[in-house]
């Protein structure tokens, strides 16, 4: 059984249409540029956007996708060892991430839901940092400002208000950096998102309304929330829209790239809804075969983004045994390093749970560490309620 996000055959399984995409109405077409099978081909609007990109890029995007499902695959396997909680797979997704995160520069800012790992991958977030939150070691992975990019929301759909927010402050500031915001169909639904595309809108702030179509809110299909294409639903708000392949590398950066000239030059937002497939567990604590067809994950396996990149590799005769030797050896390390920096991670102190609640410190958190504190020395253990620092 094939579906797409209608859940009635608007694209074929061979592989989705390639009209012309929409500069500013709804996001009906969907752009692509690399064929399921590896071919690259034309488009009269978006070619322009990817010109520039060299064999040599080629290699380092493919590179990219390689290396970003090295670590979903590594973590993963961290999950199932005991090593962390928790994990968020990003498994078929990775075109999406890595075609827009390496569109963006160095002072636009992120804010994404938890799923987007390869994008922290590229904003330079240590690979240990990656995996913190998911062992339960810490309450946030980074410090958002070293590399511009926000902390993963939780809350679904929270971090669109919060990149609104930041675009509007950008126009305050009178600069043409971006603010870009990730989340997933389901999403959608939220009200937060529909909130800040009004806000977005009315002050025609420059921020990316970067949506991840994978056909699955948790359990549920994208048909049951929206019987309309999602990219539709941004012409409501007054929001021009792209609808793009996103398991095509090359597709998501040409959109993102021409949402973001839009952006920077006060065109104001812009919603991509990239289309994907979420081919793993929504987390490692969901099992997927309870709701999902198995036909349904064969069809969109055939569109694996990383095996259409190195189809075109293939075709252009660039897949050489160096680059393939290179590319591995670069995932072997990032999974090293990964692992390495997971499993001897310290465990947080039992006191540190009241550090950074507030900016300032005040009496009514200070009664709660100082009964939490006797209450662990009633163990007869005192030592051991404080860490190194102390709770300040």
């Amino acid at each position: 059984m094939f579906t797409d996000e209608l859940g009635q055959g608007g694209i074929a399984a061979g592989g989705p249409d390639n009209s012309a995409g929409h500069h500013g109405g709804t996001g009906e077409s969907l752009v692509q540029l690399i064929t399921p099978g590896g071919e690259r081909v034309s488009h009269p609007q978006y070619d322009a956007w990817v010109q520039d990109v060299s064999e040599e890029q080629l290699g380092f995007l493919y590179e990219d996708l390689v290396v970003i499902r090295r670590i979903d695959t590594e973590a993963t396997a961290l999950q199932r060892q005991g090593e962390l909680g928790l994990w968020p797979p990003l498994l078929g997704q990775e075109a999406a991430q890595i075609g827009s995160a390496r569109s963006l520069r160095d002072d636009d800012f992120v804010f994404s839901s938890y799923r987007e790992n390869g994008v922290a991958y590229c904003r330079g977030v240590d690979l240990t940092d990656i995996v913190k939150v998911w062992r339960g070691n810490a309450s946030a992975g980074w410090d958002p400002y070293t590399v511009n990019m926000a902390t993963p929301q939780i809350i679904i759909g929270a971090q669109t208000l919060h990149a609104t927010g930041y675009a509007m402050g950008i126009q305050n500031d009178g600069a043409d950096s971006v603010a870009i915001t990730y989340f997933g169909d389901g999403a959608t639904s939220e009200g937060d998102v529909n909130e800040a595309m009004v806000f977005a809108a009315s002050f025609q702030s420059p921020v990316i309304f970067f949506c991840s179509n994978n056909h699955w809110a948790i359990s549920e299909p994208v048909r049951l929330q929206s019987h309309i294409r999602i990219a539709d639903r941004a012409a409501g708000f007054g929001i021009p829209s792209i609808r793009v392949d996103g398991n095509d590398v090359l597709a998501v950066m040409a959109a993102t790239r021409e949402a973001l000239e839009r952006a920077r030059h006060g065109g104001g937002p812009t919603f991509i809804e990239a289309v994907t497939y979420r081919m793993g567990p929504h987390t490692t604590a969901d099992d997927p075969t309870r709701y999902r067809d198995a036909n349904e994950l064969e069809d969109w396996a055939a569109k694996d983004p990383i095996a259409r990149v190195k189809g075109l590799l293939e075709r252009k005769g660039l897949l050489t045994e160096q680059l393939e030797a290179r590319v591995a050896a670069k995932a072997d390390a990032v999974a090293r390093e990964m692992r390495a920096g997971c499993i001897s991670m310290p465990d947080p102190e039992p006191l540190d749970i009241f550090k950074h609640v507030y900016s300032t410190p005040n009496s009514w958190l200070d009664r709660q560490e100082d009964h939490y504190s006797r209450y662990l020395a009633s163990f007869g253990d005192p030592a051991g309620t404080h860490s190194e620092e102390g709770a300040r």
